[in-house]
């Protein structure tokens, strides 16, 4: 995980209007005639509700015209005539009601087709990123992209797009009904706009930044909580507890810092907004006034005047929150076009896909490569094997023996010299067709929630129940799973811990016997196994390798003894290779090996 940040300067985004932009003319356009109808209904709802004031004051004028006549005793107030222009404003606002709900569907559908697609974009990006971006990246900053960036998104762009639509259409439409009634009431309304404007400029461009912070590091703490929740044992095993608290609250109050003051600058736009338009509404209080005694205005107008003047300010504070929603939608969107212009591991154009005649001849020519370009892990590996062999590679920690099958599958791609099997270079393969050769066995194993069925079929999908259920006794887990509940329809949670580690180890060596690959990869494959039932899984190994390119990665180096060949590997180099007997003939590296791991286990006996 990376550490904390001190000293760095405060990140702005990148690049707002471009974000925007994009956002707009790849994704957005897409839907351009369902905008169109959010825009024309949107604008409806806003007209309709605007005229109501008008119409509410011309009753307000027929009550005061009705009542000043039946004080002068010539005649009285008309109530039909109130009741008609009542009905007509019920009337305005049950249509506003039904094109805001109009509008309202049809934009919400929008959001949410748009961001079903973007997380569909992101589910394949990720089984397109090269193995190396996942190493600079946690899980947790990954998932915050697909879960918090996507729903922050989605959410701000509903109420965004709308809020822009009504407040425009606001703005302009009460300007208008305020010209209609006096010019000069409207000019003093019209003060205000460019001092608001001001101020909501003012605050959206210094709480840019912290919107961008808060989503970073949104990310890491979501990254850390699930590092470690995946390894909560751990924590707790080495009292670990108070340590990892100590770090998430750091992380977490620097997430505390940038939230607060995002929306405490946003949160500022309201009062002072509401303070600026309590001035205004004074103004044109004190002007009516004056205008209704001199008689160029009517009370009913002023009435309405007064309630344009006071909505007036509505849809200019909803702009200024508007910023705020766009800021937090744009600093996400920026992080999820980061995460989709990733460099996607390379495409093999028109690479070979027919592999049922490779036969398992592999060839490592001069290989040189390093998880970065100063780091190099394998300096200059050459090794020739040959189809059916059972090839054991080992050396002690790091020196290279896990990378190197991560090459034979591309999992990462050398730096120099070259990999073949069956004299094609494996760039001229089609990955997915590549891959489909191999079979591994890691030493850590990975199982999905969901049957003990499904786990098996995952090696090869249209296999038959009979199928898996040999492949589960080659592995000699059959008898294990006839005890669970539910047999082979047994469910394992999501990170298979209702089941042992060897268990699942048996399990992940099924599913390599199902999918009945051309070259077998085992790495540690027997690592989390009891002695008895590594006995058991090494003869079904056994068979399986049977006419099989095997690569066998181990530690313990009894169980490679029957080995077709051995590689035995230092600081990325073959230092030395032939059988088991000729490297022990050979009293060097490798037999200093063997030889340390039966003096260990010689104190352990005398102990």
């Amino acid at each position: 995980m990376p550490g904390p940040m001190k000293g760095k300067p405060v990140v702005k985004a990148k690049n707002f209007k471009k974000t925007a932009k994009k956002l707009v003319r790849n994704y957005l356009w897409e839907y351009k005639l369902r905008l169109l109808i959010v825009f024309i209904f949107a604008i409806g709802s806003t007209i309709f509700t605007i005229v109501g004031p008008k119409i509410l004051g011309n009753a307000t004028t027929e009550i005061f015209s009705g009542f000043m006549l039946k004080v002068s005793g010539i005649g009285g107030i008309d109530f039909w005539k109130i009741a008609s222009i009542l009905l007509t404003l019920l009337s305005l606002y049950i249509v506003s009601v039904v094109f805001s709900i109009i509008q309202g569907f049809t934009m919400t559908s929008v959001v949410q087709r748009l961001t079903y697609n973007l997380r569909n974009e992101l589910a394949q990006k990720i089984n397109k990123l090269p193995m190396n971006y996942f190493d600079k990246k946690n899980n947790g900053e990954v998932l915050s992209v697909i879960t918090n960036d996507i729903d922050t998104l989605s959410m701000n762009l509903n109420q965004s797009v709308t809020q822009i639509i009504t407040s425009i259409c606001t703005i302009i439409g009460i300007i208008v009904m305020m010209f209609t009634i006096s010019w000069e009431m409207t000019l003093i309304s019209l003060i205000i706009v460019p001092v608001a404007g001001f101020i909501v400029g003012f605050v959206a461009k210094r709480s840019q930044k912290y919107f961008k912070m808060q989503q970073d590091y949104l990310a890491k703490v979501n990254g850390q909580v699930e590092e470690v929740y995946g390894g909560l044992n751990i924590v707790k095993a080495f009292n670990n507890e108070e340590k990892t608290i100590e770090k998430f609250e750091k992380e977490n109050n620097k997430l505390y810092k940038s939230a607060w003051k995002a929306q405490f600058l946003s949160g500022l736009i309201h009062p002072i907004l509401n303070f600026v338009s309590n001035i205004g509404y004074v103004g044109v209080a004190v002007v009516g006034g004056y205008f209704a005694i001199q008689g160029k205005i009517t009370v009913g107008n002023i009435q309405s005047f007064i309630q344009y003047n006071k909505q007036f300010m509505q849809p200019i504070e909803q702009v200024a929150q508007i910023s705020s929603m766009l800021q937090s939608m744009i600093a996400a969107a920026e992080r999820i076009f980061e995460f989709l212009e990733e460099p996607e591991e390379p495409k093999t154009l028109n690479g070979i896909t027919d592999t049922s005649n490779i036969k398992g001849n592999v060839e490592f020519n001069h290989v040189k490569f390093g998880y970065s370009e100063d780091k190099i892990v394998i300096n200059d590996f050459s090794a020739n094997i040959k189809e059916g062999q059972k090839i054991a590679i080992v050396g002690p920690t790091g020196a290279g023996k896990t990378t190197m099958v991560k090459l034979l599958m591309r999992f990462y791609d050398v730096l120099d010299g070259e990999i073949k099997v069956d004299g094609n270079n494996i760039k001229d393969f089609d990955r997915g067709a590549l891959r489909k050769m191999f079979g591994m066995v890691l030493q850590d194993t990975w199982l999905f929630g969901g049957t003990v069925q499904d786990n098996i079929r995952y090696g090869k999908e249209d296999a038959t129940e009979d199928e898996i259920i040999r492949a589960a006794k080659a592995a000699h887990v059959h008898h294990f799973i006839k005890t669970l509940p539910k047999g082979y329809k047994s469910i394992l949670n999501e990170e298979s811990s209702n089941i042992s580690a060897g268990q699942k180890q048996l399990l992940t060596i099924a599913r390599v016997i199902l999918a009945d690959p051309k070259v077998l990869i085992l790495d540690e494959a027997t690592s989390s196994i009891d002695t008895r039932t590594e006995q058991q899984i090494q003869d079904a190994m056994d068979n399986l390798m049977k006419g099989r390119t095997s690569f066998i990665i181990a530690h313990r180096l009894s169980t490679i003894k029957n080995a077709d060949l051995i590689l035995v590997m230092n600081h990325g180099d073959i230092v030395e290779q032939g059988t088991h007997e000729e490297l022990l003939a050979k009293e060097g590296f490798y037999a200093d090996l063997y030889n340390s791991q039966f003096e260990d286990c010689n104190d352990e006996i005398d102990m």
